[in-house]
């Protein structure tokens, strides 16, 4: 049985309060409502991941909360991964190489630009942005996570909030 990755863009945050960190900045009302729906998709096909891995991060942490609750997964199973905010790809990769073999699927909520260069470093992906809750699922015809590197995933499916309906 291979690995599947699964990468979840956090939902869109909210840019009201200019005195908040980048860091501590919440999502809004239309992050916090994709979120759910976008976890009841990825629910719909069955390829709801055994390991939640997120960024720190409020509006990352908070994506990685909904997504759980819509999965019926306690919220102490995420596990926090500082490295995911502000990481690029080999920051990313070494994450992703040290998970433990016995999840064979694990999702990883993170950040622009590095989710999006990663999912393109990763498979044959080509996407320009992952916009924000957008997700892609990756997979490796390996055993171990420490095999994955440049262009040994294949990529099963890019999904985003507006993919369903245009506002």
């Amino acid at each position: 049985m291979g690995k599947q990755l699964l990468l979840i863009r956090h939902g869109k945050s909210d840019w009201g309060n200019s005195h908040i960190s980048d860091f501590d900045r919440p999502l809004n009302a239309r992050g916090l409502r994709n979120a759910p729906e976008m976890a009841t998709r990825i629910l719909k096909k069955d390829q709801v991941p055994q390991l939640l891995v997120s960024s720190p991060a409020v509006r990352a942490l908070t994506t990685a909360r909904n997504f759980a609750q819509v999965w019926n997964k306690p919220l102490s199973q995420i596990q926090e991964e500082t490295t995911i905010y502000e990481a690029n790809v080999p920051a990313l990769l070494k994450i992703v190489n040290q998970l433990n073999n016995k999840h064979h699927s694990v999702a990883l909520f993170g950040h622009n630009p590095g989710l999006t260069e990663f999912a393109n470093y990763l498979s044959n992906a080509n996407i320009y942005n992952i916009p924000t809750c957008g997700t892609v699922l990756i997979e490796f015809p390996f055993e171990k996570w420490e095999e994955i590197s440049h262009h040994t995933g294949n990529l099963l499916a890019f999904d985003y909030p507006k993919s369903a309906d245009e506002d």
